[in-house]
């Protein structure tokens, strides 16, 4: 039991580093997906933008109207988009995540096959997520995706 809290501390450390890489202004999201056995990093995705899209343009940055959830990936999506584009399986895996996912960031955990993740709970309140995050805990819940909560 203790090497799993220290191992946790590690991974949920890592994430909150990995989420340093990220140009978004109101977030900055970092995820590590590791072996089933919890200690082989598998995976890392921060939120920004995809691959050759350019941070340039101020308008894709606007939270307020919505813009920005068009521009921007998720740090969940873009650890399991890495994996897929190195050809890693995730099935298994345990994905580590300094936010709670999102509705589309758990549809895609489920898909991935991840069996476990852990994460922060839910935000009191956010706004533009409220109704995605408690969408995302219960379908995790029906997939029989383990959700452990770190505070």
């Amino acid at each position: 039991m203790a090497d799993e809290i220290i191992w946790t501390q590690r991974f949920m450390g890592l994430c909150d580093h990995v989420a340093t890489w990220s140009e978004d202004p109101d977030f900055q999201v970092g995820c590590v997906v590791a072996s089933p056995d919890g200690h082989e990093i598998r995976s890392t995705g921060y939120n920004g933008f995809p691959r050759g899209v350019l941070a340039s343009e101020p308008a894709r940055f606007v939270r307020e109207n919505g813009e920005k959830f068009f521009w921007f990936e998720h740090a969940e999506r873009n650890a399991i988009y890495n994996a897929a584009r190195a050809g890693i399986c995730l099935s298994g895996c345990i994905l580590y995540v300094n936010r709670f996912p999102c509705a589309d960031c758990g549809r895609a955990i489920i898909q991935a096959g991840i069996s476990h993740i852990v994460a922060p709970p839910i935000p009191i309140a956010d706004g533009a997520l409220d109704y995605s995050f408690q969408v995302s805990q219960q379908m995790l819940r029906e997939a029989g995706v383990q959700v452990t909560e770190f505070k």
